[in-house]
C-alpha cells in the first residue's frame, strides 16, 4: 500500500530565536543580516514528522517540514514574483521528498495572491490551512468563554483584521452567538461588506471600525491580521479580556504579557495530533501539539483528500465546516491553551475569571489602584 504524504512550509518568523533552532551559529548573527542573507539561502530541509495516526481508521502519515528562509520582513518587502519563486523553489523539495499534498506556514500563505500562483507551479495541491484555523480559533474563544462562565449572548466579541480571509470568517461562524459583534480592519468598504455578511450569518448588533482604541469595549477578541509588528498593547484591551491571538507574527504585544495579569492570551490555532507524532524538530510546542494550518494538511493526507482545499483571499463557510469534520473524525483536537509559548495553567483561569467576573460587576472599575496597574 502507497504512503500517504505530506509537507509543510515553515519559514523564520523571529529570526534569531528560529534560525537559532537550526543553525545556532547563524542565529547569532544580527536581525538586519539575517534579513538580508534569508533572499540567498536555499530551501531548507528541516525534519522528517513520523507517528501521525488516524483514529477512525487507523491510516499513517509521512511528512516533512521544510523551510522557505525568506524572513516577514523580506517576504513584505520583495516583490511577489520573488517571494513566489522562493517559495515554489521549496514547494520542489517537497515534490522531490515524496509529498503529496504542501502546506503553507505563515506568511507563505498570505503573500500575494494566497497560493494561488504558487499552486499553478507545482504538481502537487497546496492549501494555506486557513480553514481549519478558522474552525480552532471560534472553539478556542467559545471555549475560554465557557471556562470562565461567560456567556456568549452577553459578550461583546470582536475580530481584528475582520476583512482578511479568515477575519471574515470567523465574523460569519460567531455570528448569532454574541450580543454584540466589533469589526476592525483598514478597509471601510470591505468591513461593511464582511458586516453585511455576518448580518446574513444571524448577527444582529454590528459594528465596524478602522480605530483599535475601539477594541476596549470587547471580552472576547479574535485577531487575525498581516501586520508584521505588535498592533494590540496592554492599553487596548478591558479587563478581563480573552483574546485569541491567530496571526503569526503575533499581533498581541509582549507588554501585555508583562503588563496586564488580569487579561488572558491564548494562541489560536493549536492542536492535539492524534498517534504518537515525532515532528524531529523543536517548535517550543508541547509533545504531539501543532498549529491548525499544519493540522488541516495532515488531515487532508490522511483523508487522502490530495486537492488544493483552502487557497486565495476567499475561504467559505462550508470549507471550514468540511476541514473541521475532518479534522476531528481523525482526532485532532483542541487541547488546553498556550500563550506567548507556555501553558496556562488552571490557576491562571481561576484569575482571569475573577477578573472578569469583578469587572463585570464594575467594582474593579471604581478602584483608581487597579485602573493605573492596567492602563500603563
Amino acid at each position: 500500500m502507497q504512503q500517504d504524504t505530506f509537507a509543510f512550509i515553515i519559514h523564520p518568523i523571529d529570526p534569531q530565536r528560529d534560525v537559532s533552532r537550526k543553525y545556532p551559529t547563524l542565529g547569532k548573527l544580527p536581525v538586519w543580516l539575517i534579513d538580508f542573507l534569508s533572499l540567498f539561502f536555499p530551501p531548507v530541509y528541516i525534519s522528517e514528522i513520523t507517528g501521525i495516526q488516524s483514529q477512525a481508521n487507523g491510516r499513517s502519515l509521512q511528512g516533512w517540514f521544510i523551510a522557505c528562509p525568506l524572513t516577514p520582513k523580506r517576504m513584505m518587502s520583495l516583490p511577489p514574483s520573488v517571494v513566489y519563486r522562493k517559495v515554489v523553489q521549496t514547494g520542489r523539495l517537497a515534490e522531490r521528498l515524496g509529498a503529496k499534498i504542501l502546506g503553507l506556514g505563515a506568511f507563505t500563505s498570505v503573500v500575494g495572491d494566497g497560493g494561488l500562483t504558487i499552486a499553478k507551479q507545482l504538481h502537487i495541491p497546496v492549501t494555506t490551512g486557513d480553514s481549519y484555523t478558522v474552525a480552532t480559533a471560534v472553539h478556542a474563544i467559545r471555549h475560554a468563554a465557557h471556562l470562565i462562565e461567560l456567556p456568549l449572548n452577553q459578550a461583546t466579541v470582536a475580530i481584528v483584521g475582520a476583512t482578511g480571509a479568515i477575519g471574515s470568517v470567523c465574523a460569519e461562524m460567531m455570528a448569532g452567538h454574541t450580543a454584540r459583534m466589533l469589526l476592525i480592519g483598514r478597509q471601510q468598504t470591505r468591513l461593511e461588506q464582511v458586516a453585511h455578511n455576518a448580518r446574513a450569518a444571524g448577527a444582529s448588533h454590528i459594528s465596524i471600525s478602522q480605530d483599535m482604541d475601539q477594541l476596549a469595549q470587547a471580552h472576547l477578541i479574535i485577531t487575525v491580521t498581516s501586520a508584521i509588528d505588535a498592533i494590540i498593547e496592554p492599553h487596548h484591551l478591558r479587563p478581563g479580556a480573552i483574546v485569541c491571538d491567530v496571526a503569526r507574527p503575533r499581533d498581541v504585544s509582549q507588554h501585555v504579557a508583562a503588563q496586564r495579569a488580569d487579561v488572558l492570551i491564548i494562541e489560536g490555532g493549536m492542536v492535539k495530533v492524534p498517534g504518537n507524532v515525532d515532528f524531529g524538530f523543536n517548535f517550543g510546542f508541547p509533545p504531539q501539539m501543532a498549529y491548525a494550518c499544519m493540522a488541516e494538511t495532515m488531515a487532508l493526507a490522511l483523508e487522502q483528500r490530495y486537492e488544493s482545499f483552502t487557497l486565495g483571499k476567499d475561504i467559505k463557510l462550508s470549507q471550514v465546516l468540511t476541514i473541521d469534520k475532518i479534522a476531528t473524525r481523525h482526532g485532532f483536537t483542541l487541547s488546553g491553551f498556550r500563550s506567548f509559548e507556555k501553558a496556562v495553567s488552571d490557576v491562571e483561569l481561576a484569575k482571569i475569571k475573577a477578573y472578569h467576573q469583578a469587572a463585570s460587576s464594575n467594582l474593579l472599575q471604581n478602584t483608581p489602584a487597579f485602573v493605573d496597574s492596567v492602563r500603563l
